[in-house]
């Protein structure tokens, strides 16, 4: 805009620029994307020169959040413009930014952070400095943060937890959020609040003392701090080099909280405020496993709160009867996980000696790893390809292999606690798999007692080898009835575990030795889409033949829907022999997408391709 235009003609210019562009036959929308784009070319320059609260305020309309922010930044809107920005949009944090660049309007931008999003405060501090990475060496750099902008900042981040821990009744639908939070985290995680807490660590101690905040400053403390000095370590060590470009080892960081912090800290280390919530099975479980990660965390608290902790943690399993018999539920796929982590926690926590007891005597009561045949063997327990190094077939790396040394890792875990009865884990010594107590030999340091115990356990003479070994096709010529070995595979417990059971299923398809009989013991989404689909093509086709009802009843068994009952692929052959409906009624739909396929592992149609028969 030129800068001879009169103070005369601004209003009528304004008014020009802001009012819709018309024709005679209505809205014309070529000269009004024309006048847009000269309106906001001129929108700074028409803002300086003019101080009429009704013409600011058709002009503050046509701004965008950007040149706003940046007006701001520069003065040229103020305070006194913000009631006429927020009457048609919500406020951001860019604009509180930019207003608390001048030091008289920056308790008018603090008065602005409530009626902002909780995610959003912590952005006015963050984003104080956007140019940082792209400010050349003639830029000015931007003012140092106002002080009283970082305190109000501050508070408001921390304020919500410490609402939270004043009255922390689990929102709506946090039960479906606990199947993947086993702790508290994600309603004390805070991320806002921490992240502002971590540019002040001058001021933890301070802060834990604080009359309102300090129960929320304490807990972020434990959670936060020690995990952060730990990423923090790595990034250094990724980004700093030598002269010769290489990268220098890590060091490992000095403990992010003093040992008097720590102590500070020490009335939230329990979590105190969640001692009382409903459903007390729940809530105590997640809260155990909770001051569990803290301690893993912080590993000098127990030398700090020895008792403190014991006494929670006996009051936590007592509350929510956590060591009570159970059972376990079809399809309940976190219940191995649930005990393990107990056992995990009590071997921790715990100095009572009956709770550890009874966190062995549930490990006792978790099956075997999956898929170990019966017939067990000290040295080799897991289906081995015959193209892998022979070393692969210790039993600590297979028993490792899908994490099945949890059990015994829990095991060794609650013998190196001094409070654990010794006749307690001998009992579920001589309950291990084979492959368990070997683990025990190589992996564990624990002590000498734990070691000799595992060691006597005796082995029974016939012991075989015990593994499932998925043999070449020429190593099964070599046998008399490679029928008969394909078989045993089938049979075996590993064709039932999930980690292996397409391993199984591969080998014997891809085995020229298989005959049809193998192929029907195996669930049809396996045949169809998974492995060798030709060979599934010639049976159908050879089934089928000219039947029109065999085909329509294919057509009505094969389906993309997922289904939790799997039908075998002689199942669904022998289903092919009825009409349609009753097809379905003898073999429920077969789904070509299993839990373990995608949409792009198929065609756009229902069927593996045709080719001649």
């Amino acid at each position: 805009m030129s800068e001879d235009l009169p103070k005369e003609a601004l209003k009528t210019v304004i008014e020009a620029l802001c009012a819709p562009a018309t024709t005679p036959g209505g809205f014309d929308s070529r000269a009004d994307q024309w006048r847009e784009e000269a309106l906001k070319a001129a929108l700074p320059a028409l803002l300086a020169r003019t101080s009429t609260k009704r013409l600011r305020g058709r002009l503050l309309v046509h701004g965008d959040e950007k040149l706003l922010a940046d007006l701001a930044a520069e003065g040229t809107v103020t305070a006194a413009d913000v009631p006429a920005i927020v009457r048609h949009r919500r406020v951001w944090a860019g604009l509180v930014s930019a207003l608390a660049r001048h030091r008289d309007q920056v308790q008018a931008a603090i008065a602005l952070l409530p009626r902002l999003a909780d995610h959003e405060v912590e952005h006015v501090v963050r984003d104080w400095d956007l140019d940082r990475y792209t400010r050349t060496e003639g830029d000015a750099s931007a003012p140092p943060l106002p002080q009283e902008l970082f305190d109000a900042v501050l508070e408001a981040c921390l304020t919500p937890l410490a609402a939270y821990l004043l009255s922390p009744e689990p929102e709506e639908g946090w039960e479906a959020v606990s199947a993947f939070s086993k702790d508290w985290s994600l309603q004390l995680g805070g991320h806002s609040g921490w992240t502002m807490l971590a540019r002040c660590p001058e001021r933890w101690k301070e802060l834990a003392a604080h009359p309102v905040l300090g129960t929320a400053v304490q807990h972020l403390l434990l959670d936060q701090a020690e995990t952060q000095a730990v990423e923090d370590a790595r990034f250094r060590a990724a980004t700093n080099t030598d002269p010769d470009n290489k990268e220098l080892p890590a060091e490992d960081p000095a403990p992010a909280l003093s040992e008097d912090l720590l102590l500070a800290c020490l009335p939230a280390l329990c979590l105190p405020e969640l001692a009382k919530l409903p459903n007390p099975q729940v809530t105590a479980r997640r809260t155990l496993h909770h001051i569990a990660h803290r301690i893993h965390n912080n590993p000098r608290l127990p030398n700090l709160a020895a008792d403190q902790l014991h006494a929670a943690t006996d009051a936590l399993v007592a509350r929510g009867q956590l060591l009570s018999p159970f059972e376990k539920q079809a399809n309940d796929h976190e219940f191995d996980g649930g005990v393990l982590r107990l056992a995990e926690d009590l071997a921790l926590l715990s100095a009572n000696p009956d709770h550890l007891a009874g966190a062995c005597a549930q490990l006792a009561c978790l099956d075997q790893p999956a898929v170990v045949s019966p017939a067990t063997s000290r040295t080799l327990i897991r289906i081995v390809d015959d193209s892998l190094d022979p070393d692969y077939d210790r039993p600590a790396r297979l028993l490792e292999r899908h994490s099945e040394h949890r059990r015994v890792q829990a095991l060794a875990a609650l013998a190196a606690n001094p409070h654990t009865p010794h006749a307690a884990v001998s009992d579920v010594l001589h309950g291990l798999h084979p492959a368990e107590l070997a683990w025990i030999a190589e992996k564990t340091g624990g002590p000498d007692w734990f070691l000799t115990s595992a060691a006597s356990v005796p082995t029974a003479e016939d012991e075989d080898d015990g593994v499932l070994r998925l043999l070449s096709d020429d190593d099964l010529a070599q046998h008399s009835d490679p029928a008969a070995i394909l078989q045993s595979w089938l049979n075996s417990p590993a064709a039932d575990e999930i980690h292996s059971r397409s391993e199984v299923y591969r080998a014997v398809v891809k085995s020229r030795h298989h005959t049809l009989e193998h192929l029907r013991q195996i669930p049809a989404d396996e045949i169809l889409c998974r492995h060798e689909p030709e060979i599934a093509l010639k049976i159908l086709l050879d089934h089928c033949g000219r039947s029109t009802g065999r085909w329509t009843a294919l057509a009505a068994a094969v389906t993309f829907a997922y289904d939790e009952e799997k039908s075998t692929f002689g199942q669904l052959i022998d289903s092919l022999d009825g009409a349609p409906a009753q097809a379905q009624a003898l073999c429920p739909s077969v789904s070509i997408l299993g839990p373990e396929s995608s949409s792009s592992s198929v065609g756009g149609a229902g069927w593996p391709p045709v080719g001649p028969a």
